[in-house]
Formats: C-alpha cells, structure tokens, sequence
C-alpha cells in the first residue's frame, strides 16, 4: 500500500544511492574500469562517519569519509597503474584489505550504535522541523551539488583528459598526458562519491541502513548473526557454485509442488528461470562485451547465484548490471532496444505495484 511516508522514503534512499550511481558512472562509463573497489568503499563511508557522529563530529565525518574514499581508491589505481595488476583483480585486492580496515574504524566492533546521536540530519530537523521532509531535504541537497560539482569537473581540462583516457589511452598518452594520473584521480574521485553515499546514508539513523537489523537479532536472539543461523537451520543455507543453488531449487520445487505452488512456481521456478536466462544472456553477450563487463558480470552472477538459500535472484540480477547492460549489448537496432525498455519499464512498475500489495514477491 502506497503511502507518503513510503513515497518520501523511497526517494531519500533513492537520492543517496544516485552518489553510488554517479560514481560508477565514472569508473565504469567514462574510465572504462570495473571498479570493484565501490563495495567496500560504501561501507567505509559509512564506518567512517558514523564513527565521527559518535565522536561528537557529525558534520566533520562527511569530508572525513569522502577522503578515506579517495584513499581506497588511490590504493586500486596505484595496484593497476604501477603495479599492473588488472583493474578487476585491484580493486578486489583493496575490497578485500577493507574488510579489516573498516572493522578497525569501528574500533573492531561489528557494529556503532547511533540511538540519541546528533548528525546532519537532527540539525537539519532542528532547520526545518520535524513535520518536513528534512532527511529528503538533505539527501536532495547533497546529490543536487556533488552532481553538480561533477558536471563542472568532467568539463575542466582535467575532466576532458579522464573521459579521453576512458575513451582512448592510446591518443591520451601521445598527447603526453599521463594516463596513470588521469586513472588514479578518476578513481579518487569515483570511490570519494561513493563512500559520501554511505556517509549520508550511515547518518540517515538506523531505520535506513542494516545496523538496526543486526541489534534486533541481539536484543531478541542473544546473537547478531542468528537470521544465519536460522537460515542454515530452516532453509539449509550453505554456499558453493550456482549448480547447488540449482539442484536446491529443484529439490524443494519437487517439495513444495502440491503442497505449496506459489511458493513451488514464485521462488524456485523463478529463481531457476533467472539463472539459465541470465547464463544464455552471458553467452551471446559475451564476445561483444569488453574483456572488464564480461569479468564483472560472471563475478557477479557467481557471488549471487552462489548461495543455495537465495529466493531474490530476480531482484538481484535485475536491479544490478545484468539485465539492464545484456539488451543494449544484443540488440542491434534502436527501434528494438526502445521496445525492450519500454518492456523492462513496464515489468518493473508491475513488480513494484505487486510487491506494495503484498503478492508472491520475493
């Protein structure tokens, strides 16, 4: 059921992850780099300036996560560009080390409790009142100008020499610009937007973000990770190659058949459905794609589909690269790429009105 309150969060969540959007936008698109470094950095973010509010430094926390971004992403350009180490593989590296780094900022805790904690966000309630939208206001705020300072930027001559090395290094490096420059500021750049989006988001309160989610499983359960434990438990949760995921599947489709076919059609059906589409799609696609998207693709189709319990692997690989990359890549013409849009929209307004009236989504 549609409400304003679901409304304004929708777009507040909306607003915050667009930073996450523009920053692939200029690794992926404008550099021509899976940037794997976009993971860890978010988190970073997050650890970053919610240590900082608890600290009493709300509003210090933001340029503080934005520069830890820059560095996380400094560490992959210098790995690709001085070490030669491909930019899929660096970035993994540096998401990988920022595993540890963000437990360290957090003080090697799993989590930091933000309840009674001031942030942007409570000064920005104190502005505007708590009657207005003041968490959209801020979110909108930030997007609005980051995207603007991002526009100015790509149009400065530096600008210009990180979209030509994108387009073509070769000509950037006889012009005698120096493309490991160009490579490590646009992946500063990048990974600073990034680790703002979470920023923004850690500060948004615990609602909007996972911390909340692991405190109920403590208060409630004694434990912060019992939801996995429950899922080994009830839905023999485990990990391995997509060939588990599916023999899974299989097994409770055949299970759930008679006595449950919503679950048995919506769940597995589907889930099975989605991973032979996206496989079929990954191999037409594949010798079109450069050598970087088809790396990422199958990185992320082995992550997702790799764990057996997974019931929301239509929302995973539609809402992330896969099917929204694969059409535009396979279809020649620009009359069927428009249909196909057209069909992708009009599945995703179905699939979200479906899932406000609490049908068989998962």
């Amino acid at each position: 059921m549609f409400t304003l309150a679901t409304v304004l969060s929708a777009l507040e969540l909306g607003f915050i992850y667009a930073l996450v959007a523009l920053a692939l936008f200029l690794s992926f698109r404008v550099l021509n780099i899976a940037d794997m470094t976009t993971d860890g950095a978010f988190t970073l973010g997050c650890a970053v300036s919610a240590t900082a509010a608890v600290a009493g430094h709300p509003f210090l926390g933001l340029p503080l996560a934005m520069l830890a971004g820059a560095a996380a992403g400094f560490i992959t350009a210098f790995l690709q560009t001085k070490l030669a180490v491909p930019s899929i593989l660096a970035g993994i590296i540096t998401n990988t080390g920022l595993y540890t780094v963000n437990l360290a900022v957090m003080g090697f805790s799993s989590n930091v409790p933000m309840l009674k904690t001031k942030t942007v966000f409570t000064a920005a309630q104190g502005v505007f009142g708590e009657s207005a939208p003041y968490k959209l206001i801020v979110a909108a705020l930030v997007t609005v100008v980051v995207c603007a300072l991002l526009i100015a930027f790509l149009g400065t001559r530096l600008g210009l020499s990180i979209r030509a090395t994108g387009d073509n290094p070769d000509m950037v490096r006889a012009s005698s610009i120096n493309t490991a420059f160009t490579v490590t500021v646009g992946l500063c750049v990048a990974n600073c937007m990034t680790a703002l989006s979470g920023a923004v988001l850690a500060l948004a309160g615990p609602p909007a973000g996972l911390g909340l989610y692991f405190l109920l499983n403590k208060a409630v359960y004694g434990s912060f990770t019992q939801y996995a434990v429950y899922q080994k438990e009830h839905w023999d949760q485990g990990l391995g190659l997509f060939t588990s995921t599916v023999r899974y599947h299989l097994h409770y489709l055949a299970l759930w058949w008679d006595s449950d076919p919503t679950a048995a059609v919506f769940v597995c059906a589907t889930a099975l459905a989605m991973i032979f589409l996206v496989l079929g799609a990954l191999a037409l696609a594949a010798r079109r794609l450069p050598p970087q998207y088809l790396g990422y693709a199958l990185a992320y189709f082995a992550l997702t589909a790799g764990a057996t319990w997974a019931i929301s692997l239509p929302r995973y690989f539609s809402a992330c690269f896969l099917f929204p990359v694969l059409p535009a890549v396979l279809l020649k013409k620009t009359g069927t790429r428009a249909v196909a849009l057209l069909v992708w929209t009009a599945l995703g307004v179905v699939y979200t009105m479906e899932f406000f009236a609490q049908g068989p989504i998962y």
